[in-house]
């Protein structure tokens, strides 16, 4: 079992920065990727970024150039650092974890575990 906790997510205005962390604790030796994905109001959940422990990254359209998903292997961490924030980009933001190298890291199937989710609201 993975055990995934996000933190980081808050009110922000248009235009600002925020920086989401998954922290992972359990058979943290297991795992071959992480991911983020989020949940706007309304809408289906969607891949945003991956990273695979090669060290390989992956991006949605929507968030390449605004946004870079890096981790600390020694905290186990991985973060999101989202700049240019839009209202659009408004969602609850969670992270998973997969252990396998499967090529499909945007689908939701490849991962195992979920964290519960960190809430972003990007005010205009």
């Amino acid at each position: 079992q993975v055990q995934l906790v996000e933190s980081g997510g808050g009110l922000v205005q248009a235009g600002g920065s925020l920086r989401l962390s998954c922290a992972a604790s359990g058979r943290t030796f297991s795992i071959y990727g992480t991911g983020w994905f989020r949940q706007a109001p309304g809408k289906e959940r969607e891949f945003v970024a991956a990273i695979r422990w090669s060290g390989s990254t992956y991006y949605a359209d929507s968030v390449k150039g605004r946004s870079t998903i890096s981790r600390d292997n020694a905290k186990n961490t991985v973060y999101l650092q989202m700049n240019s924030l839009k209202p659009d980009d408004t969602a609850v933001y969670y992270c998973a974890t997969s252990r396998s190298n499967s090529p499909y890291y945007a689908r939701q199937g490849e991962y195992d575990y979920w964290g519960q989710g960190a809430k972003v609201t990007v005010s205009s």
